[in-house]
């Protein structure tokens, strides 16, 4: 009998997952915590406001009740915005058993209780409840239309993490373990903040040679934070490091490279907001990544310049200009 999954979050990547977990013939629930939308996706077995022209597979059913859902199954995969991933878990602490195993495709942070998300879980839930994070070079919509895609999933339970790995596998996703949770989270997270700088270099309309340099030097302020926090040089190297930051730096379906796009080019915040319409993970990102440079006295410019963007008077063109005109240095990775 095929393992049961509940998957938490009913957006476009909880989604493309519980599609992708269904179709691999797991007893699948999505759990989403609008009543209303979770009605539309029963009745129109689609998620047509996140995730149109997918039709569920026969194994997936959708429910707004937590409790249901966390009956459902022992191994639950927690996709929400990171904004709300430590109240997800308050609410959901109740309904858990000793034999719940979490993973979670959120990416981001948590900076009430982390700042990383399994640092979350460890202050809300339990340091001993098995966990893992998956996290890669993914859209959603590429996944749903059985695309292939490649994937980490890191804990420091291996175990979990192959049979996790095993739910997921099929020959279109292929899963890769990993034991280093710390480095796929930050890589997961502060790969958001350099789509948006990448994407108002674009906007400001700098070539490919200006991306490639953002990309290629955002590795090595990623891997300079992500190892300090305690995380593994490979990591960054990897899927969840750089095919997760070329993938987000590139391709238009990134809503933080949209985002940037929209911001080089001048557009109102506000319009850029409406015509997204969904989280922008980068921007909560950017100001926590700012802060751990701070923290970690580390030298990250594009970071900085980002934030300075953001939450600032200054325009795009010149926090191109501050990186373009600083101290000229030998080439060093982290």
């Amino acid at each position: 009998m095929q393992t049961a999954i509940t998957v938490l979050g009913a957006g476009s990547w909880g989604t493309a997952l519980a599609i992708l977990i269904a179709r691999n013939g797991h007893p699948t629930l999505l759990w989403g915590h609008d009543p209303e939308h979770i009605r539309k996706l029963d009745a129109q077995r689609e998620n047509r406001r996140y995730l149109s022209g997918f039709p569920f597979p026969e194994h997936l059913q959708v429910t707004a009740d937590l409790h249901k859902a966390a009956a459902f199954s022992n191994l639950l995969l927690i996709s929400v915005p990171s904004k709300a991933f430590a109240s997800t878990l308050c609410k959901l602490k109740p309904f858990l058993t000793g034999n719940t195993k979490l993973t979670w495709a959120t990416k981001g942070f948590c900076p009430e209780n982390g700042p990383l998300l399994h640092q979350c879980v460890e202050t809300l839930i339990s340091r001993n409840i098995p966990s893992a994070v998956l996290s890669g070079p993914t859209f959603a919509r590429e996944v749903a239309a059985d695309l292939p895609t490649a994937i980490t999933i890191a804990s420091e339970q291996s175990e979990f993490a192959k049979q996790f790995a095993g739910i997921l596998h099929n020959q279109r996703f292929r899963v890769y373990t990993s034991t280093d949770i710390t480095g796929v989270q930050v890589g997961g997270a502060v790969k958001n903040v350099l789509a948006i700088a990448a994407g108002i270099a674009d906007g400001l309309g700098f070539g490919a040679n200006t991306r490639t340099a953002l990309i290629t030097r955002g590795i090595n302020e990623m891997m300079r934070l992500g190892i300090k926090m305690g995380g593994k040089p490979e990591t960054f190297m990897g899927l969840a490091g750089m095919g997760d930051l070329i993938l987000t730096c590139t391709d238009n379906q990134s809503r933080n490279r949209r985002f940037g796009l929209a911001l080089g080019k001048g557009t109102n915040r506000e319009q850029i907001y409406r015509d997204i319409d969904q989280e922008i993970e980068g921007i909560s990102a950017t100001r926590i990544t700012y802060q751990l440079a701070h923290k970690y006295a580390l030298d990250m410019p594009i970071i900085e310049q980002t934030y300075k963007v953001l939450n600032t008077d200054i325009t795009p063109l010149e926090a191109v200009r501050n990186l373009l005109q600083r101290e000229r240095k030998a080439e060093m990775m982290h």
